[in-house]
């Protein structure tokens, strides 16, 4: 039986065009001048995501891996949520990218929701998904971080990589340490998550986490009760109301919100 060897990815780039830059800002101190256009270039991609998403409404972010096909029983449950969460009222916002990303996306377009994409730009792997209203593409991913949770109410991460763990653990240490309100993180994936599930119950054994930091999210592979979950967390937790679109001013450049 001839062996399967793995695959070399060792001369593939999966890294955003933007990387270049942020590896040499972090080799270390250099001239004023060049970190000052650092800094300026990344308060311009903020101010370029914070006039794009401004009229978003309050939105749901779905975290999960790109490379989950359509026929993949993930990619069915993430589309499954993303119709759900339209269906509360939210914008549906992901990565923008195709696997889970996409499938929340068209969750939302099944039920003539709203549906938002925050893209990295890579040179392999990932463009806009063709399910998005609107997509903003970002050349840093921190920059895309930041605007993947400063619109939303919620977090649901399903199965994915290195990526989407980040995604998970940065959302609920943020909930942990104060720096984030309340919001309720929904982790679903049973089977695919119960070895993370058993070493975060670990920590807690190891007093590394308290006891009632598990409680920070729910672990489930139902989307009637993750929906429930963000229904009594967020609705009802912080008193959201029917979207109220916020006005365009033209003279800003801005353009009529998403509806």
């Amino acid at each position: 039986m001839d062996t399967i060897q793995p695959a070399d990815d060792t001369n593939k780039d999966f890294t955003p065009k933007g990387s270049e830059k942020e590896r040499v800002f972090l080799d270390g101190p250099h001239s004023r001048w060049k970190e000052l256009t650092f800094v300026m270039n990344v308060m311009k991609e903020f101010v370029y995501g914070f006039r794009k998403l401004h009229f978003l409404g309050p939105c749901v972010t779905v975290f999960g891996s790109a490379r989950f096909t359509e026929d993949h029983p993930y990619y069915k449950l993430a589309r499954e949520m993303g119709s759900e969460i339209a269906n509360l009222g939210f914008t549906v916002m992901t990565g923008g990218g195709p696997g889970i990303m996409e499938a929340a996306n068209r969750g939302a377009k099944d039920v003539d929701g709203r549906s938002i994409g925050c893209n990295i730009i890579l040179p392999h792997e990932q463009k806009p998904n063709p399910y998005l209203d609107h997509w903003v593409d970002f050349d840093y991913f921190f920059v895309r971080k930041v605007l993947l949770c400063k619109y939303s109410y919620a977090f649901v991460v399903l199965p994915g990589g290195y990526g989407t763990l980040d995604e998970f653990f940065e959302s609920i240490t943020l909930i942990q340490t104060g720096k984030f309100q309340k919001f309720p993180v929904v982790l679903m994936g049973t089977e695919y998550h119960k070895d993370l599930y058993e070493h975060i119950q670990g920590m807690v054994k190891n007093k590394a986490i308290a006891e009632t930091d598990p409680q920070l999210f729910l672990f489930t592979d139902s989307v009637q009760e993750a929906i429930a979950h963000i229904r009594k967390y967020a609705i009802e937790g912080f008193g959201l109301k029917p979207i109220r679109y916020m006005k365009p001013i033209p003279l800003l450049g801005e353009k009529k919100g998403i509806k």
